[in-house]
């Protein structure tokens, strides 16, 4: 099996400015002479991690790494304000363009691929290929199933559930997206804290295959937690900023454009129903089920996306 390629420092970091408000961290990575890449990170709210420039060959890429809107380095940090799925294009397009990047190849996972699948049908001339991992189209049922009561997942991890569903008294559990949206704009930072930690650790505790109940969550530290929890409430709230079903109705947009989909058999945050929906909608698309969890460290997932990423360099670069 592939395993991703050695550590890599940026040769490149840089503020920019994508308006009034808000300034984003950009990262550029391997060969500056390379295949251009762009990476795009989950959450919404996670950031960049170092490991997410490991899933190119650093002789053959460019790759181009930052952290969204209120994420990671990027500032104002968890703001709300001007955050939205057009937000996020738009900032795309405008790295592109201050790079002087004409096409470029997008690599995401889970809220990543998302954000993925709605810049490559925005701009399907800029996008040479897609690598999608963990598919997330933002439909109704996928909002619930991991953050209600009705949802499913509560069924498979029941003690992780338990500490999440007991944050919110009883009366409030019909809607545990709003219950934890109005902690979250507590006045109160202990409240806030507190809830952005409580959502960060149900989230963050169940993303690998083999994991134990009790052990910390992959967002539980403070900072993360809270950009986490604040911005996908936010999003969640606004069922992504996308419209009903728009990523597979626009399926049509992409069709030609060459593109990987890799899904954990036993994902429990995205089920695995989700890539089937968008091989559906894409049979042009290569569709890989392995048998992993949620996250991109899985084995079996590492292995299909960095023999995506090869396949890429091998037909572009």
């Amino acid at each position: 099996m592939r395993e991703l390629y050695p550590e890599i420092e940026p040769y490149r970091s840089r503020r920019l400015a994508v308006d009034a408000l808000h300034t984003l961290h950009v990262e550029e990575c391997g060969n500056p002479a390379g295949l251009p890449a762009l990476f795009l990170h989950g959450g919404p709210g996670a950031g960049l991690s170092p490991y997410h420039r490991r899933f190119f060959d650093p002789a053959r890429y460019r790759i181009v790494l930052f952290d969204q809107r209120g994420a990671g380095q990027s500032t104002p940090f968890a703001e709300l304000t001007d955050n939205t799925t057009g937000h996020l294009l738009a900032d795309i397009e405008a790295i592109r363009q201050r790079l002087g990047i004409e096409r470029w190849a997008v690599f995401g996972g889970s809220w990543g691929s998302t954000l993925a699948l709605a810049y490559a049908q925005a701009h399907p001339e800029r996008t040479l290929g897609l690598v999608l991992r963990g598919i997330f189209l933002g439909r109704p049922h996928e909002l619930r199933w991991f953050n209600e009561v009705d949802g499913g997942a509560s069924q498979i991890y029941p003690e992780r559930w338990a500490r999440f569903v007991g944050f919110i008294p009883p009366q409030e559990r019909a809607s545990m997206l709003d219950a934890y949206w109005q902690r979250l704009n507590s006045n109160d930072e202990a409240t806030r804290l507190a809830a952005a930690q409580a959502w960060s650790a149900w989230e963050g505790g169940g993303t690998t295959l083999v994991h134990e109940p009790d052990a910390p969550g992959i967002f539980d530290e403070p900072h993360k937690a809270l950009s986490v929890a604040l911005l996908e409430a936010h999003y969640f709230r606004h069922a992504l900023f996308l419209q009903p079903d728009q990523l597979l109705r626009d399926i049509g947009r992409i069709r030609a454009i060459p593109g990987t989909i890799v899904h954990g058999r036993y994902d429990t945050i995205c089920p695995a129903r989700n890539a089937w929906d968008l091989s559906q909608a894409w049979p042009e698309a290569a569709l890989h089920i392995v048998l992993a969890g949620h996250s991109a460290a899985d084995p079996a997932i590492v292995d299909q996306l960095v023999q995506a990423t090869d396949r890429l360099a091998d037909r572009f670069g």
